[in-house]
């Protein structure tokens, strides 16, 4: 029985990051562990409400009441076996998920403070490895299917151990030299340390998944190769397509860089796979465009890397502080401000202004950019962008990071020798069983849905992973998600 009164005794509270100074000067997760006085608490807060709203916040369906009762209760075997029930990952959502539950939760009606679910989750994950619990499961009878899976990101290992622990025997391909797709390179270590991805591939290779790193499918290993030999294939590629602005004057300066130009050699330095990168920024006046989770990487990598000065634009107006019921009444995902850790360590934030023009020295170099305020509204569906006459500028630049989206799946030989095309999103269509218009090849993940939360990842995986087990003619049903496009709480 919850505490009915939990949310009263208690405000919502989160652990104290580590200070600034420090943790500029390293690549260390910004949140140290919190106490279990902390956690319980805030897990007292959860009421158990009759109609958990969170749950259809979640697209993974996560059963958040019962392991926050069990958190409060002390019962932290009974909390991470309720956590895997529905999520294969928790280490990994309870670091990078913008957390739509919390956003769905009833004590954020009316301009309350949600519990801190997020905070919970990978608390109970943390406990859960730290005390053995956390261990391979026994892998049944071998169906003799074999599937390949493409791409090692959260959807491809999530469908990998379900289609494992069915007992159908898994190879996962990634073309990069060390499995965990935008998690292991995408993805800074202050937000995700490593080690969190490779004490959970060590536990699915216990389970039987194989790992081939380095391989680029379509091109090391044709379609036609890795379709003979296994009775199924899943796509889970991603969407790593960056957006561009090759229409702004001055894009082709030197100095202007894709966010992934940045992020991924600065992580693969981090990693020790690298001396140097070539897109630093010490020393540099850098510019970010865009204003969300890949932009506040760039942020805090910038700052790790000693830039004279960062500042962030964003082409829309200031954000509310708090959700306008009118426009996003609960539980729908609201539009605030929302600051990551990396706004706190410095740099400037500039609202409704959008670049002009980058600006070169003589020599091609980029100098500065030139921004003008703008407005932006929606007109028979299509977002207009208007100027402000007179309000343009120019800030100093050396580096400029264009964080501005993605836009879908990467054009690639796999799918030329598969007969599949992107569809005008750039993703890759599925019929409901998850198979696209190749019999036996399944597609999941952002390669699907467009670029996403981590969240639709894993549910994704975890459905196809259910399709395919039932293509295979396999015994029983495979735990999936619901995970309908149609979801009223899906970020698209």
């Amino acid at each position: 029985m919850p505490d009915p009164n939990g949310f009263l005794r208690y405000e919502r509270q989160l652990p104290t990051r580590r200070p600034v100074p420090v943790r500029i000067s390293d690549w260390r997760e910004v949140y140290p562990p919190a106490s279990d006085e902390l956690i319980r608490e805030q897990a007292t807060r959860c009421m158990d409400c009759g109609i958990p709203f969170c749950h259809q916040g979640c697209p993974l369906g996560n059963r958040i009441p019962d392991w926050n009762d069990l958190v409060r209760t002390g019962g932290w075997a009974g909390a991470i076996e309720s956590l895997h029930a529905t999520n294969n990952f928790p280490e990994f959502t309870g670091r990078l998920c913008p957390a739509p539950c919390e956003a769905a939760c009833v004590l954020g009606i009316g301009g309350g403070q949600p519990v801190t679910i997020k905070q919970v989750e990978v608390e109970i994950i943390n406990r859960a490895f730290d005390a053995g619990l956390v261990t391979p499961q026994a892998v049944p009878e071998p169906s003799g299917k074999r599937v390949a899976v493409v791409g090692s990101g959260p959807a491809g290992l999530a469908a990998a151990q379900q289609l494992a622990r069915a007992g159908h025997e898994v190879t996962v391909y990634e073309r990069d030299d060390a499995i965990g797709g935008l998690l292991r390179y995408g993805i800074p270590d202050f937000k995700l340390e490593k080690e969190h991805i490779d004490r959970r591939l060590a536990q699915l290779a216990a389970e039987g998944v194989r790992f081939r790193a380095g391989v680029n499918v379509g091109v090391d290993v044709t379609a036609a190769q890795l379709r003979a030999d296994h009775d199924a294939v899943l796509l889970a590629c991603g969407a790593l397509a960056g957006r561009d602005t090759p229409e702004t004057p001055g894009r082709a300066a030197r100095g202007v860089h894709l966010a992934m130009e940045h992020l991924v050699p600065a992580n693969r330095v981090v990693a020790g796979k690298a001396d140097s990168t070539p897109v630093d920024a010490a020393g540099k006046h850098v510019i970010i465009i865009g204003g969300g989770d890949t932009g506040a990487d760039c942020l805090g990598v910038a700052h790790r890397q000693g830039a004279a000065s960062v500042t962030q634009l964003d082409q829309y107006p200031l954000p509310p502080s708090e959700r306008d019921e009118a426009r996003d009444p609960w539980p729908t995902w609201p539009w605030v401000l929302r600051s990551y850790p990396a706004h706190e360590e410095g740099g400037e934030r500039i609202f409704a202004v959008a670049v002009q023009e980058f600006v070169a020295d003589d020599t091609g170099a980029l100098r500065a950019i030139r921004i003008a305020e703008v407005t932006v509204e929606r007109r028979d569906g299509r977002r207009v962008v208007t100027v402000v006459p007179g309000s343009e500028r120019e800030l100093p630049a050396d580096l400029v990071l264009l964080a501005i989206g993605f836009e879908g799946t990467e054009e690639q030989p796999l799918l030329d020798q598969l007969g599949l095309a992107r569809n005008a999103r750039g993703a890759i269509d599925a019929r409901p069983d998850w198979q696209t218009d190749v019999d036996g090849v399944f597609v999941a993940g952002d390669m699907h849905r467009g670029a996403s939360l981590i969240v639709w990842a894993i549910a994704e995986g975890r459905s196809a992973a259910a399709a395919i087990h039932s293509y295979l003619g396999g015994a029983g049903d495979l735990p999936a998600p619901v995970t309908s496009t149609d979801h009223p709480l899906a970020l698209r």
